[in-house]
């Protein structure tokens, strides 16, 4: 199903849809952020969109939506995002976390992610567990004796240099200063690569890469 077809609820303490949240989704709704009196009505919602207030733990906030967070995936938008405040936000529940302020078409693949029971994390965060896992290549595999590498097999040759380059923690600019094409290539060959290797993100495939998935 296509995310249109999907009914998104966005929560903000003005209770009012941005343009590109409704650029993104027509059908998206708005709802103001549920306090300890006042609850909020997620009725037919298929996904949340929670806006966080600046000055208050994201724990807390995430808190007012339980017990629905086990039945509606939520994403929490941050004016001012921090892996810190992702790591928080996941802690509580979230299924996503991006910038408030993220384009249209960020906000299509996140919900598509998500939606598809999926984590959406955000790049910064990516590459700090995807950084995390290429130092855990260092350390004794368990119950694997040598490394397998046939996922090398269906991907050319210049989808094997940005696989293991983004396995080692590279961010697209880096990878496309390191093999000297632009950042569009890069994007290109990523979701080719994450395609014919059938996993959801760069995680996943650095997991693989490093012969720990």
């Amino acid at each position: 199903m296509r995310n249109q077809e999907f009914v998104h609820l966005f929560l903000c303490p003005h209770g009012r849809m941005l343009p590109r949240w409704s650029e993104a989704f027509q059908e998206g709704r708005a709802g103001k952020v549920p306090t300890v009196k006042v609850g909020v009505k997620l009725v037919n919602a298929d996904m949340i969109w929670l806006r966080l207030e600046q000055e208050l733990p994201v724990a807390i906030q995430l808190e007012r939506l339980a017990p629905k967070l086990r039945q509606i995936p939520c994403v929490v938008l941050s004016d001012r995002p921090t892996d810190e405040e992702a790591l928080a936000a996941f802690a509580a529940g979230a299924r996503g976390y991006c910038n408030t302020h993220a384009a249209a078409q960020m906000l299509i693949q996140v919900a598509a992610v998500v939606l598809q029971g999926g984590l959406w994390i955000g790049e910064s965060l990516m590459q700090r567990l995807v950084g995390a896992t290429n130092r855990l290549q260092a350390l004794p595999s368990t119950g694997v004796t040598e490394k397998n590498e046939t996922w090398s097999r269906t991907l050319t040759d210049r989808e094997e240099q940005v696989a293991r380059t983004l396995a080692r923690g590279a961010s697209n600019k880096e990878i496309a200063r390191a093999l000297g094409i632009t950042d569009r290539t890069v994007k290109a060959h990523v979701g080719a690569i994450l395609e014919k290797l059938q996993v959801r993100d760069r995680l996943q495939l650095s997991l693989i890469l490093n012969g720990r998935g």
